[in-house]
């Protein structure tokens, strides 16, 4: 019978089953870096959220706010873009929001308002006699209304999700790691 013998001898055996073991260790609890991915993530988040673009790169639509006023769509108070946060554990990494509106801006969606009744309050102004809105401390009378049922249709404005760049990132904040003793640089 004929055939091919490849023999592999280590020069310094001990040293490598010792980084072999470090290596196993860090293995067994990788959550330093599923932290270090969970940061990255959420700054990659707000990055996009400043140029108004969805994880897949497209523009978001402009919201009816900012089209009349200005500003930023999805950012009048910053309550949602404050509220990304990242949850690690040996396993993996969550990205998420615990805001309640959260999910129609990510996946949009038809909002059916119900018919009601409102009290609208109003303040004269002294100097020009005309009435505008006010809040019910300021306002010096209140009028019933009826607003009709009707429906809104929020677009999608998809802010969570991986881009283009975050597998390079996440690649990377892994191999640093292993290579670096579990060491994050």
């Amino acid at each position: 019978m004929t055939g091919v013998l490849l023999q592999v001898e280590l020069k310094d055996g001990e040293a490598a089953l010792a980084d072999l073991g470090a290596l196993i260790a860090r293995l067994d609890d990788p959550t330093p870096a599923y932290e270090d991915v969970g940061q990255a993530l959420i700054t990659s988040t707000h990055d996009r959220w400043e140029r108004g673009v969805a994880p897949d790169g497209s523009p978001w639509p402009v919201s009816l706010r900012v089209k009349k006023y200005g500003g930023k769509t999805l950012k009048l108070s910053a309550r949602l873009y404050r509220s990304i946060a990242a949850n690690a554990s040996p396993t993996g990494v969550e990205i998420g929001t615990n805001v309640i509106y959260a999910a129609i801006h990510q996946l949009g969606g038809v909002i059916q308002k119900a018919a009601r009744t409102a009290v609208l309050h109003f303040k004269i102004n002294k100097r020009t006699g005309t009435s505008r809105f006010a809040k019910p401390s300021k306002a010096d009378r209140a009028r019933k209304a009826e607003i009709g049922a009707h429906t809104v249709t929020m677009p999608v404005r998809a802010f969570l999700g991986l881009d283009e760049d975050d597998p390079r990132t996440i690649t990377t904040i892994f191999e640093n790691f292993l290579s670096a003793g579990g060491q994050l640089q």
